[in-house]
């Protein structure tokens, strides 16, 4: 099924996942769907990877509990942020080096102080490699960290190659969000 791209979320400086100058980076590009999920697109190289031709199984523990993470500054943009109190991930399939990946995320509960969401790192098959379910805190940034959006160089950063709609097809559907 086909989604719109509703926003391309922000990017940093030096973050691990997102951070455009960090040069072990993975320099994801995160899009916000209309259908509420999340998806992060990356490319994987061989600074990436632990057993030849393989990404590190933490690299890709920290791309899913980035990506639903994420998922929150959706809802109270960007009022509320995630900071994981719990994850596990399970390992399906190797994620090879050098292609085009994706992650997609959702939150599947809240309430007022926590949020908890499900993800999947799909290969370039359609398979799924990876999943990962997570419990997060929800904090201003304030509380988390002193950031500095323009020290940071937290901002969107957009290409040619951003898509205006992404092809889920079977995949990633969103569960029932329950509140409370």
């Amino acid at each position: 099924m086909l989604h719109a791209v509703v926003r391309k979320q922000e990017n940093s400086k030096l973050c691990l996942v997102c951070g455009l100058k960090n040069p072990f980076g993975l320099h994801a590009a995160f899009y916000e769907l209309e259908n509420g999920e999340l998806v992060c697109q990356f490319k994987p190289s061989e600074m990436h990877q632990s057993y030849p031709g393989r990404t590190h199984g933490g690299i890709t523990t920290a791309l899913l509990d980035e990506t639903i993470g994420r998922a929150i500054l959706m809802r109270y943009d960007h009022a509320l942020w995630g900071v994981t109190i719990e994850f596990t991930a399970k390992f399906r399939k190797p994620v090879p080096l050098d292609q085009e990946l994706r992650v997609v995320g959702r939150i599947t509960s809240e309430n007022s102080r926590l949020f908890e969401g499900t993800g999947e790192v799909y290969l370039p098959d359609g398979d799924v490699a990876a999943t990962g379910s997570g419990k997060y805190l929800k904090l201003p940034i304030s509380k988390i960290a002193d950031f500095d959006e323009v020290e940071q160089e937290w901002r969107v950063n957009t290409t040619p190659s951003d898509p205006m709609s992404i092809d889920l097809g079977d995949l990633g559907l969103p569960g029932e969000v329950q509140r409370g």
